[in-house]
Formats: C-alpha cells, structure tokens, sequence
C-alpha cells in the first residue's frame, strides 16, 4: 500500500495544520489537550486513506472482459443514450464512489486513446440523474482495437478536483492509471449494447479486480 501522488499537497498541508493545533492545545487542560490529540490523529488517518494507491495487479489481462476502472458500487445499469460522442443507445454501467473508497481510476481495457474532453458544470450528488450530463466530468473514449469504450468521471456534492493523465493518441494498458477524483464521485461506463454483463445494482466492485462486462464480437 502506497499513498498516490495526488495527495502529499493535501496530506502536507493537513500535518501542519494539525501539529499547530496541538501545540496551541498545550495550555488547555490536559483531557481537552488528549481529546483534540485523539480527533487530530483520527482526522489524519482518514486523510491518509483517501489517497491510498494499493497495488492491483489484474487476475488475468484480456482486452474482452472490461474491468472495473474505479472501487464503489454499482447505481446503474441499464441502456441510455450517449449525447457527447457516440449519440446513440449504449449500455450504462455505472460506479458511485464514496469517501471511503480508493479513488485511484484505471483503464478498463487496453487501447489508444481517441478522444478526450473536460466539461465545466454543477456539483449535483453523484447519484442524482442529471449528474452524468450537468456536472463538471472529464470524457474519455478508448478503442480497444474492435470497439470504442467511454469512460466519464464524474464529479459530485464533495468530489471537486478531477484528474485524468491520459491525452488522445495514447496508447494505454489495461489496468494501469487512468486518474483520479479527490474525495469519491462516480464513473460511467459506456459499452456496444451486446456486451454481457458480469455485475449487477447495488454490487461492490473494485477497480482491476472486478469484471463489469465482457465484450463479443
């Protein structure tokens, strides 16, 4: 278990924030001096678990099953309409993160990245209906080499700072990092409508772990 790269601002700044509250608390009585020890290294560690990056190899990589690129659990599945790119029906699969998920985002499948585009918006809560289309995302499409697969981050009521790394034209690997949103939201998946489903709602799922569908044809 390592701590990702996106956090050592966050985790620096909170460290600091925390050691000067403690010295000032040194005048106070000494259980309130305990109390605000105990909340500060409580508050640190949950800092500490937002940015963990556990290591996640793939059980077996193969460019047909799509796996889980977030952790979370899965709010939708059905078939919906693609507005951005695709404009027509796909298969929706979705993934709510909460806070306490691992917020590291992965690429499903291996490919070459043909499209990419960031989108300003609302900070509605992730599982509201309208968030997949108001609020701020980041689009990316990947064409694994006989389709294309639409990845959308999505962010929510808390989750405001999305990262993705990757740029049209590039390559990637299944597996490996995609990005990553500070403090949980929700990732949409869009595939061909004959995909096979492998999950169903309300499943937990983890990224590179878990196949959400396999892909035929």
């Amino acid at each position: 278990m390592t701590i990702h790269r996106e956090g050592y601002l966050i985790i620096g700044i909170t460290a600091i924030l925390l050691i000067g509250i403690n010295l000032l608390a040194l005048q106070l009585p000494v259980w309130l001096e305990t109390l605000i020890a105990l909340l500060s290294a409580g508050f640190f560690l949950l800092v500490l678990q937002f940015f963990r990056h556990p290591r996640r190899p793939l059980p077996a990589a193969d460019n047909r099953l799509v796996y889980a690129p977030a952790d979370g659990k899965i709010v939708v599945i059905e078939e919906a309409y693609e507005p951005e790119y695709f404009q027509d029906k796909r298969l929706q699969i979705s993934i709510f993160m909460s806070p306490l998920n691992v917020h590291v985002n992965r690429n499903p499948v291996s490919g070459v990245v043909k499209y990419k585009q960031h989108h300003p918006g609302k900070y509605l809560v992730a599982w509201h209906p309208k968030s997949s289309t108001e609020n701020e995302r980041t689009t990316v499409v990947l064409h694994n080499g006989s389709t294309d697969i639409l990845l959308r981050q999505i962010a929510g009521a808390v989750a405001r700072r999305i990262r993705n790394y990757l740029q049209p034209g590039q390559p990637v690997v299944q597996g490996t990092e995609m990005g990553f949103i500070k403090f949980g939201s929700r990732v949409d998946v869009f595939l061909p409508l004959n995909a096979e489903v492998q999950v169903r709602i309300g499943q937990a799922v983890k990224g590179n772990e878990d196949v959400l569908a396999k892909l035929l044809g």
